[in-house]
């Protein structure tokens, strides 16, 4: 039996997913570098956003965020449990 390979970090692909389009003038993102499955949440004004996105030259991710199957007690969100889990 062959051991996994391991992906090389390629620190000059990021990614980010829109979560939310806030009412407050906000946008609610992940973002990521070399892996779309280890990000970091975050929030920016609009044009800060879009900022953002193009001096990053970010690869839009669309859709949500895949399940992993895991579906624990500790895999969430904070958009998760501001909306959904702890209401």
């Amino acid at each position: 039996m062959s051991e996994p390979t391991e992906q090389p970090v390629d620190m000059n692909r990021k990614y980010v997913r829109l979560v939310e389009r806030r009412p407050d003038g906000l946008v609610e993102f992940e973002f990521s570098i070399s892996d779309p499955q280890i990000f970091v949440e975050m929030l920016l004004p609009e044009a800060a956003y879009e900022d953002f996105c193009r001096m990053n030259r970010v690869i839009l991710l669309e859709g949500s965020r895949p399940d992993d199957g895991d579906g624990g007690d500790f895999n969430w969100t904070l958009h998760e449990a501001t909306h959904q889990r702890f209401r």
